[in-house]
């Protein structure tokens, strides 16, 4: 099996914001684009509810072998959503993607553990989009990502991050008016991803980090990360020059 996507246990376990909720594993609710005022009780399988507000919500699994997060980001007015990352267990990330109305897949990065589901979700007519730079680690993809564009997703906007480092395409999303950051595995609690590889770079990640997501988000931004829990940019910034000490 590859390793490349695999990534260190991260200290700082501690610095934690936890707004995770789950929903009902038999029924939960969705917007019924066609009416007006009204909602659909549907079935839908069980995920977790790391944040909700009056826009948005969002929805994660954890499938595969090395525990990646999936995330589902729902326009709570529109009923429409966006995945990110097909890692693996296609036929669950199906079912969510029926449930929930899902229009579109976008991948953090290409590494084999975040794409195991590409081929079925496109298989079911929904696109793919990843970075021009980790295109060609994907089976197959629909669109290419452009650094500081949005995707729309419902009422909701998508800005896209690019933070090469652990993968030379790597990318983070922001949703535009909400403090929801969703790092991939560039950002951990306690750390940066593992630039352990070949076409890893640490000076690249910190550069990434500290410039593109430090620097440019709010300490009470939540980031959501490819595995594990979530953190902080409060929590983490403060952290990084021991991290450069370190070099990991």
């Amino acid at each position: 099996m590859p390793t490349a996507g695999i990534d260190r246990p991260r200290p700082n376990q501690g610095n934690v914001l936890c707004l995770s909720t789950r929903t009902n594993p038999v029924m939960t609710k969705r917007a019924d684009p066609t009416t007006i005022g009204r909602e659909e009780v549907v079935p839908m399988a069980e995920t977790i509810i790391d944040y909700q507000d009056t826009a948005v919500e969002v929805h994660r699994v954890v499938v595969g072998p090395v525990e990646n997060n999936v995330y589902i980001v729902r326009c709570r007015e529109t009923g429409d959503s966006l995945l990110i990352d097909a890692a693996n267990e296609h036929d669950l990330l199906l079912e969510l993607c029926r449930d929930l109305h899902v229009g579109q897949v976008v991948e953090t990065h290409g590494h084999w553990d975040h794409i195991q589901a590409v081929e079925a979700v496109r298989n079911a007519g929904i696109d793919v989009a990843v970075t021009q730079a980790d295109a060609a680690m994907l089976p197959s993809y629909d669109q290419i990502l452009e650094d500081e564009s949005t995707v729309s997703v419902g009422r909701l906007r998508v800005a896209t991050i690019a933070t090469p480092g652990h993968t030379p395409g790597s990318m983070c999303f922001a949703v535009e008016g909400t403090p929801l950051l969703f790092s991939g595995d560039t950002l951990f609690p306690g750390g940066p991803g593992n630039t352990a590889p070949e076409d890893a770079d640490f000076g690249t990640i910190i550069t990434s980090i500290e410039g593109r997501l430090f620097a440019a988000f709010a300490p009470n931004t939540l980031v959501l990360p490819g595995h594990g829990v979530s953190t902080t940019i409060g929590a983490e910034s403060p952290h990084l020059d021991e991290w450069v000490e370190r070099g990991w």
